[in-house]
């Protein structure tokens, strides 16, 4: 086992996974980035895992990569996620089904498998990108899925939280707003900075700090950290 740390990061080929690819970098842990299509790049310590997060498979080969080439696993972060914003009844099958397999699945999957090597370890932590959405519903934007998958991996950081306190596990969620990001599509940052009360849009970097808060926060489990400008506290 090295000394070095080590974070799994899923959803690490752009966006806020991508910032939190540098941040972990930026504080010295080696990460295991995964994504559907990642190519492994020229930094030796960012290994790169491609593959669906919803496959089980998928997350056992993360999780073996990075015993193989660590000998540990310190922190993951369940950053990717499908967000569809529609009309309730005008969701398919096959999006339920999408959205379903890669938000819950891919939490449930690659969680699962960490805890095994973290009680060994006698340590880890687990951090979930979830969305400010579950909390505070706007009118404009409906997101009734997003709110079922992510807000189910909300109440599981509880639940997870105090199943692992005692041995060493903490495990904690960070809730942005609307964040600059790919997802976005063409929203503008002006269009982005009305959902928030501080009347500025998030971007990547603003979530990569809160994550990292977590991450040098020992005393903190079982905690959501709202990126999200005051959205959640009220309008």
């Amino acid at each position: 086992m090295t000394e070095q740390r080590v974070a799994v990061i899923t959803g690490a080929s752009q966006g806020i996974g991508a910032g939190l690819v540098n941040a972990y970098r930026g504080i010295g842990y080696a990460v295991v980035a995964n994504s559907r299509s990642i190519a492994q790049g020229e930094d030796p310590d960012v290994v790169a895992v491609a593959g669906d997060i919803s496959d089980p498979a998928v997350a056992e080969k993360i999780v073996a990569t990075a015993l193989d080439r660590y000998g540990r696993v310190d922190t993951v972060v369940n950053n990717a996620g499908i967000f569809i914003a529609k009309p309730y009844t005008e969701y398919t099958l096959e999006d339920f089904d999408s959205i379903v397999k890669v938000n819950v699945g891919g939490f449930f999957h690659l969680t699962q498998r960490v805890i095994e090597p973290m009680l060994k370890q006698g340590t880890g932590h687990i951090v979930s990108v979830t969305t400010t959405l579950v909390e505070s519903a706007y009118s404009g934007l409906p997101s009734a899925l997003a709110s079922l998958t992510k807000g189910g991996i909300a109440a599981a950081t509880k639940s997870l939280a105090i199943e692992y306190a005692s041995r060493g596990i903490r495990v904690n969620a960070v809730s942005p707003g609307m964040i600059l990001t790919p997802l976005q599509g063409d929203a503008t940052p002006e269009q982005l900075a009305q959902f928030h009360p501080m009347n500025k849009a998030g971007t990547v970097e603003d979530v990569a700090r809160g994550v990292i808060y977590l991450e040098q926060a020992p005393l903190v489990t079982g905690e959501f950290l709202h990126v999200d400008g005051g959205q959640s506290a009220g309008h």
